[in-house]
């Protein structure tokens, strides 16, 4: 019995710590194809709080989770751009997620994001996830990660993750744009034929 009662605080302390490790295994892995996306508010550059449900007018969102150091972001910035030009009006807005922890990424701070999207002319929406609490539900790992969302009454409905086109490197040299291809399947109410791809980015910082 004496054996029993000493190994029990150890016993305690293997199920605390399953339980915690089930818990960030299950955060990481994300949404998947189907899933409701939860809402979300986060501070965008101008001050204002802004969430999914302010969009009372739009069908869907084209999700990015970007930053201002990446490469591979800075290479789709100008695409990003363009994809908010085609679709916002479709009732497919952009809106861009800042995930990294700007402590380790300065370049990534709030007036630093400002600047950018005051430089580039960003017509879309770019809001910083402080406190790197929303990327996580993503499961987003790359900037950029691309997210496409269809507004249904269940809420908002994953429908297409992974990255914007075929080729980072140059946008002339582009065979498939998956972005494009999702969002117009989902306006002429047809199937997505790719789903799913590989995020090509930098990795968030933490």
């Amino acid at each position: 019995m004496k054996k029993v009662i000493k190994l029990l605080p150890l016993v305690l302390l293997v199920i605390a710590v399953s339980a915690f490790t089930v818990d960030k295994i299950v955060d990481n892995q994300g949404y998947k194809i189907g899933d409701v996306a939860d809402d979300f508010s986060l501070k965008n550059i101008d001050g204002k709080m802004v969430s999914l449900k302010d969009y009372k007018d739009a069908k869907g969102f084209i999700l990015t989770f970007t930053c201002n150091t990446c490469p591979f972001a800075v290479q789709y910035e100008d695409r990003i751009i363009e994809l908010d030009k085609k679709y916002a009006s479709k009732g497919y807005p952009v809106i861009a997620i800042m995930p990294n922890n700007t402590n380790k990424k300065p370049g990534d701070n709030f007036e630093a994001m400002k600047e950018r999207a005051k430089s580039k002319g960003f017509t879309f929406p770019y809001l910083i996830d402080s406190e790197q609490t929303v990327f996580p539900k993503y499961g987003a790992t790359k900037t950029p990660h691309m997210f496409v969302l269809q507004k249904t009454k269940k809420g908002p409905v994953v429908k297409y993750i992974g990255a914007i086109d075929d080729n980072y490197k140059d946008a002339d040299a582009v065979t498939t744009k998956y972005i494009e291809a999702a969002v117009d399947a989902l306006l002429a109410g047809k199937e997505i034929e790719q789903k799913e791809t590989k995020a090509i980015g930098c990795s968030i910082k933490v």
